[in-house]
């Protein structure tokens, strides 16, 4: 007698695998370096010239802060929509988020990304 068992293995999670935020880029090129990283976190500097973006991404929980803002079309769970991201702004989420942006301003904004490890 021969027994035979298929284990299925089925997550919540989406089944494409998005890179994070430093391994996505846009069009073949990086648009975020790491400034500094530790054991609890990690910290990024991404900057997007008028025209560039982030191709689909996810991120960790992170707290974020706008060095220099511009006008960004975002397009995420919620849908797409277009926003001004003022400089000085700050933003979090406290869970795990995916999205694509590109920078629809004329000015070059940078982010500093801080994530939780």
């Amino acid at each position: 007698v021969s027994l035979s068992f298929v284990f299925l293995i089925t997550s919540c999670k989406s089944s494409q695998i998005l890179p994070d935020p430093l391994e996505a880029g846009w069009n073949g090129e990086k648009v975020c370096v790491v400034l500094n990283e530790n054991k609890q976190q990690r910290i990024l500097k991404c900057t997007f010239k008028p025209g560039i973006g982030h191709e689909e991404h996810y991120h960790k929980p992170h707290f974020g802060y706008t060095v220099a803002g511009s006008k960004f079309q975002i397009t995420d769970a919620k849908g797409t929509r277009t926003v001004q991201v003022k400089t000085g702004t700050t933003f979090k989420k406290e869970i795990l988020s995916e999205h694509t942006v590109l920078n629809v301003g004329d000015s070059t904004a940078v982010f500093l990304i801080i994530e939780k490890k």
